[in-house]
């Protein structure tokens, strides 16, 4: 396993990963950060987990997107645009993780 030093929205991380994928991952790692430098200037600045969860979300729509227009371009008909309900409840229960995530580095940090 190789350790990446990464940044987001202006915060430091160590992130792990497959030996030779280090390239791969700081890729990732700058598509997810420039996502959250156009959402801090757009919407001002937000708590760390609002602006990654914003983020993740902006670029799974973007996915999703693609999905479609890749439908499109091979004849296929596109996957349904709602939600699947367990994804949403997923979804749901990772951003109140999160949310209580941050509250506790704020209290802990203020």
């Amino acid at each position: 396993m190789a350790d990446v030093d990464v940044e987001v929205a202006g915060r430091r991380y160590k992130l792990s990963c497959r030996d030779g994928e280090e390239d791969h991952l700081r890729a990732l790692v700058r598509m997810v950060d420039t996502k959250a430098d156009q959402l801090t200037g757009a919407l001002g600045d937000m708590t760390e987990a609002r602006t990654l969860l914003l983020s993740a979300l902006l670029l799974a729509d973007e996915l999703n997107d693609l999905r479609g227009a890749a439908a499109v371009t091979r004849n296929e008909t596109p996957a349904s645009t709602e939600i699947d309900p367990a994804y949403a409840v997923a979804i749901e229960r990772i951003a109140e993780r999160v949310e209580r995530l941050a509250d506790q580095v704020q209290r802990t940090a203020g």
